[in-house]
């Protein structure tokens, strides 16, 4: 697929002009288990080829290794031709514990600083907190943020799991790109209140979990087991009669794919496609046959017809488990 096949959209009324589709690079540093250095650059330089510019990464994953690992995929291209999402402010141990958010503005400009040297640039397309520090008004992080814009260290100013009210009060201080938040056909609570929020105040849906995290596809089967290291080792909709419940609904959205000769990847991607031009949904291949599938997907025109085929094939409301495990849920503002 050529560069002139995928379209690009502008991110919100203030972002980034991004493909319609964009590569998410955690699953590249064992968030999913183990992946190869190697295949995993190759797909970087595919997305990229494809026209996919967006890049979504952590300074967190595997602890700097994402960063690191994307810096080398995108030493040899113009700088103009990537756009750099990060992730700021979750706190990790030695042995990969989790300790908290930091959002602080004293500590974003130290992480900013090491995210420029593992990337090798001198500017973040987009910067944003991971999640909601709730010790630090969401007004100081994003008036920091916005003073490394002003710098040129930074392009944009994004979000990540936030409800509406924290949206509005982002918003005030600084224009906000984009939203990063999970959304897929089967994790659907944006809908009620956040995505009119953003539509009416012009920002971006950055889309993640479309795949929700392999479910939507036909990697994952009844009896799978994950490595301790893998995310879904400790993801309710993974454990036990959730996993056999939810892939009841996969089956059954199989069924429905066949019929367009479309894949159960496809589908979920096509869907998450037709919700609007303002939502980019975000994609963790790491392989480059995977992103093969998701280019695919950019070619599927569904009807309402189909639409309502997926959605009664697989409801968001028949899921089992929710979408994290309850203490990591308790940390999501957008939850709350």
């Amino acid at each position: 697929m050529t560069t002139s096949q995928i379209t690009a959209v502008r991110l919100g009324d203030t972002g980034p002009t991004v493909g319609r589709i964009g590569l998410g690079a955690m699953g590249m540093s064992g968030m999913y288990g183990s992946s190869d250095d190697t295949e995993s650059i190759a797909t970087i330089h595919a997305a990229l080829d494809s026209g996919a510019n967006l890049v979504d990464t952590g300074d967190f994953y595997g602890a700097g290794h994402n960063e690191t690992l994307v810096g080398k995929a995108i030493a040899d291209r113009p700088r103009e031709d990537v756009v750099l999402s990060v992730k700021f402010g979750a706190l990790r141990g030695p042995g990969g514990a989790w300790g908290g958010i930091d959002n602080r503005p004293v500590a974003l400009r130290n992480f900013l600083t090491y995210t420029l040297q593992r990337l090798g640039v001198d500017y973040i397309d987009i910067y944003r907190p991971a999640r909601l520090d709730p010790a630090v008004p969401i007004e100081d992080t994003v008036g920091a943020i916005a003073e490394l814009v002003d710098a040129g260290y930074v392009r944009h100013i994004g979000l990540s799991e936030v409800g509406a009210d924290t949206i509005r009060r982002a918003a005030a201080v600084a224009p906000i790109a984009d939203l990063q938040i999970e959304y897929s056909l089967i994790s659907r609570g944006i809908e009620a209140e956040i995505l009119p929020v953003t539509r009416e105040l012009g920002i971006g849906i950055t889309a993640y979990g479309v795949l929700s995290r392999g479910l939507l596809s036909e990697t994952v089967r009844a009896g799978a087991s994950f490595d301790a290291a893998d995310f879904r080792a400790h993801s309710p909709r993974f454990q036990g009669e959730n996993l056999t419940r939810n892939l009841e609904l996969v089956d059954a959205l199989a069924t429905v794919a066949a019929r367009h000769d479309m894949s159960v990847a496809q589908s979920a991607i096509a869907w998450a496609l037709s919700r609007g031009t303002d939502i980019v949904p975000i994609i963790g291949a790491r392989r480059r046959d995977r992103w093969t599938e998701t280019v695919g997907a950019l070619d599927i025109r569904l009807t309402d017809e189909d639409i309502a085929a997926i959605e009664d094939a697989a409801p968001a409301e028949r899921v089992a488990g929710g979408r994290y495990a309850d203490a990591q849920m308790a940390m999501l503002d957008s939850e709350r």
